[in-house]
């Protein structure tokens, strides 16, 4: 006879912590879960990582509050990505107004590097400003490796010659599509799932022939010190894009840890 579960779970996901977040809920056998993500891609890596329910497509505050209504849910457990900072302040907002339990899982940042090849930026916009700066003050030839995502490559797009900026993105339709909508021709897509070793990336940034590298502090998990490491061995500039701050986080429950976290939900 099976055991009845008993609660039902929301994991916010889209990222692999959220994934191993499901996976070792599932395998309690206690909860029900139901994970959101926006893409196709990742309803499926949720649905296999034990997920029994999944919403596919973004949700804003009131439809968050619906889902949380219509399913019963007693915990919010958001573990998207540290940059989605929109879909966490609508996961507080909603989970406060249906009277829902609010955890964040946050992945642990990166201690800061001091080299004088690093710069820092609040925002994409920032980071652009400094970008163009350093091609002003270099020959013209410098080609540039985005490996910041492709949800804000606009950013980049809009100032850089799109000849320049080589793409790396996860190989599905999605994000292929958006950096050819953007201009981007072929040649600049590199289309790779996973996270690489230095050593790996050192290669790819010594193939395209890049100078710079733009990316994001995402995190152990992201592979950002993998990426940081092969560009600051080749002497290449890196412009780190720095986390978002998100207003009330800082008054919610929030865990660093995936076992800390399960072992929180199973008291």
């Amino acid at each position: 006879m099976s055991k009845t579960k008993d609660a039902s779970i929301m994991v916010m996901s889209g990222t692999k912590d959220a994934y191993d977040i499901i996976k070792r809920l599932s395998q309690l056998n206690k909860f029900k879960i139901l994970a959101t993500t926006t893409t196709e891609y990742g309803a499926k890596i949720a649905k296999d990582s034990g997920a029994d329910e999944v919403i596919e497509g973004g949700l804003d505050q009131e439809e968050m509050e619906q889902v949380l209504k219509n399913n019963d849910i007693k915990t919010v457990v958001d573990a998207t990505h540290p940059f989605a900072s929109n879909a966490t302040k609508n996961a507080i907002n909603a989970a406060h107004k249906e009277k829902v339990t609010y955890i964040r899982f946050e992945r642990p940042k990166l201690k800061k590097m001091k080299n004088k090849h690093i710069y820092t930026a609040k925002s994409f916009e920032e980071a652009v400003k400094i970008v163009l700066g350093l091609l002003e003050s270099s020959s013209g030839d410098e080609k540039i490796m985005h490996l910041a995502g492709v949800s804000n490559l606009e950013y980049i797009l809009k100032k850089i010659d799109r000849k320049k900026v080589y793409v790396r993105v996860l190989p599905v339709l999605d994000s292929i599509n958006k950096c050819l909508d953007l201009g981007l021709s072929q040649e600049n897509i590199i289309a790779m799932q996973g996270t690489f070793s230095k050593e790996f990336n050192m290669a790819l940034m010594k193939e395209y022939g890049v100078s710079l590298m733009i990316t994001k502090e995402s995190g152990l998990t992201g592979g950002t010190p993998s990426k940081i490491s092969a560009a600051l061995e080749l002497g290449l500039d890196v412009v780190i894009i720095e986390r978002p701050e998100i207003g009330g986080l800082s008054e919610e429950k929030v865990f660093n840890d995936i076992n800390h976290l399960v072992n929180h939900l199973i008291k």
